[in-house]
């Protein structure tokens, strides 16, 4: 029987081993996705106990994985996700952590309470009060920066609305004592949907921002354009875009700007005419990112909100998303391919929620490949519910069949919570295992292992820092 989460847990050969230890494990972290807020790392947060910094400070906002499960065990919804004693949450954590058995927070919890706290005891009843005082004591001085830094995170790209002031992210670059780059993520998902009631009071407060009146499609891309050039400045790099489905039809601007007035107005709009609205506004984005060399992400398949009773009570944001099952190649091909006739494709990750598409998205992603620029468009890792050894390892098989893994940039966290980099290295784990099985079975050379071993080292890192130009 193997020990518990030694050095060497998840990988099985003497080959998998040295690929992680030798090569992986010592590359530092870009996480070029996630929710992290910028004023928290600005400020430095300080977290007043564990069950803060675990599990969210009460106020609706947390990690989305853990909720969900204490949500499974029964759990009142205010001691989970609201403002029940903090103490209280932690034990329902930690009381419920041996049903999560299977489950990848038992193996993620593990790991931040060993990475983060020096805790290797096993996380149950009995080492529960232990296991709080220790962390606890750790959190006098493991501040935000300081998580980040003990990870050996070296960029952050956080996630940010067109709207934004971006004035935290001012203050980082001005901070000589931040170690961690933090650069914004341009993040316009507000303006691509003018069904939803948001819309309307969204164009207003991006007209605020760039002080003028937004009364039609080109007053938005202007509006846009604008706030590109600004965000380019600020060092963003990427955008980012969730595309619950993906919408498109080629259209002439007055088609485009009249569904633009009709959200603007509130009015009903038709299929037709959402896919000809985010048809236009995702082909003009598309066109500026290419401009400035920044890299598109398209977050494919979410469904929003699923549990209607919860969004009144608690609203948006707290663990009730789920996944989609809408068909979509063949929009998304259409909207790649008129980027590309236009010479304005930029590079692309593409990301799916239901584990069905990945094989088609890597498919597609070879037929948008450009001369001097290595994976142009790509399938990024495993995202969401698919953020677990299964899928990371599906994802990871797919894309080694279909396309080539050598070229990936890599993980990301995708999350709210300064706690999340272990999964970093969860992944670097699955990936060294599935390389190291493939020499000791006879499929790849061991004459060829030191070479191999740089191929880890730039799925880890050289092939993220490369293909976004960020300098670290």
């Amino acid at each position: 029987m193997k020990k518990f989460m030694d050095k060497d847990f998840l990988l099985e050969t003497e080959t998998a081993k040295k690929l992680y230890h030798e090569h992986a494990e010592r590359m530092p972290i870009i996480d070029y996705h996630c929710h992290l807020s910028p004023k928290e790392i600005y400020e430095d947060k300080k977290f007043r106990n564990l069950a803060e910094a675990w599990l969210g400070a009460g106020d609706r906002c947390g990690d989305h994985y853990k909720w969900r499960a204490l949500r499974a065990r029964g759990y009142a919804e205010d001691s989970i996700s609201g403002p029940d004693d903090d103490y209280k949450k932690y034990r329902q954590f930690t009381d419920s952590m041996p049903y999560f058995v299977g489950n990848p927070l038992y193996l993620w919890s593990h790991l931040e309470m060993q990475r983060y706290f020096g805790i290797d005891d096993v996380i149950c009843p009995e080492n529960a009060d232990k296991i709080w005082e220790n962390a606890n004591k750790k959190l006098e001085t493991l501040t935000a920066r300081r998580m980040m830094e003990k990870l050996n995170v070296k960029v952050v790209c956080t996630t940010d609305d067109p709207a934004d002031s971006l004035e935290w992210h001012k203050k980082m670059a001005e901070d000589k004592t931040l170690k961690v780059k933090v650069y914004p993520a341009f993040r316009p998902d507000r303006a691509l949907n003018p069904e939803l009631p948001a819309f309307a009071p969204w164009v207003k407060q991006l007209a605020a921002v760039v002080g003028r009146q937004i009364s039609s499609l080109k007053e938005l891309c202007g509006a846009l354009k604008e706030r590109i050039r600004f965000f380019n400045e600020m060092g963003c790099r990427l955008s980012d875009h969730s595309l619950e489905v993906v919408y498109y039809a080629p259209a002439a601007y007055e088609e485009a700007d009249a569904a633009f007035v009709k959200g603007l107005k509130g009015e009903k709009l038709s299929k037709d005419e959402l896919d000809r609205y985010k048809g236009y506004i995702l082909t003009f984005l598309g066109e500026q990112y290419a401009k400035l060399g920044w890299v598109q992400q398209y977050h494919i398949g979410a469904t929003r909100n699923n549990s209607k009773a919860m969004f009144e009570k608690i609203g948006a944001d707290t663990g009730f998303d789920g996944m989609g099952d809408e068909v979509f190649i063949s929009k998304l091909s259409a909207l790649l391919g008129a980027l590309e006739v236009q010479g304005a494709l930029p590079k692309t990750i593409l990301y799916c929620l239901n584990p069905r598409d990945t094989y088609a998205l890597c498919v597609l992603a070879g037929c948008f490949q450009k001369e001097g620029v290595k994976g142009r468009v790509q399938v990024g890792t495993a995202w969401w519910f698919l953020d677990q050894p299964d899928g990371m390892k599906q994802n990871m098989e797919t894309q080694m069949q279909v396309g080539l893994i050598a070229q990936s940039v890599g993980m990301l966290t995708d999350s709210r919570s300064f706690l999340s980099y272990p999964r970093h290295e969860l992944y670097r784990r699955l990936l060294c295992n599935m390389l190291g099985n493939l020499v000791e079975g006879g499929q790849y050379p061991v004459s060829e292992l030191e070479r191999l071993g740089k191929i880890v080292e730039d799925i880890c890192y050289n092939n993220a820092k490369n293909f976004f130009g960020f300098e670290v």
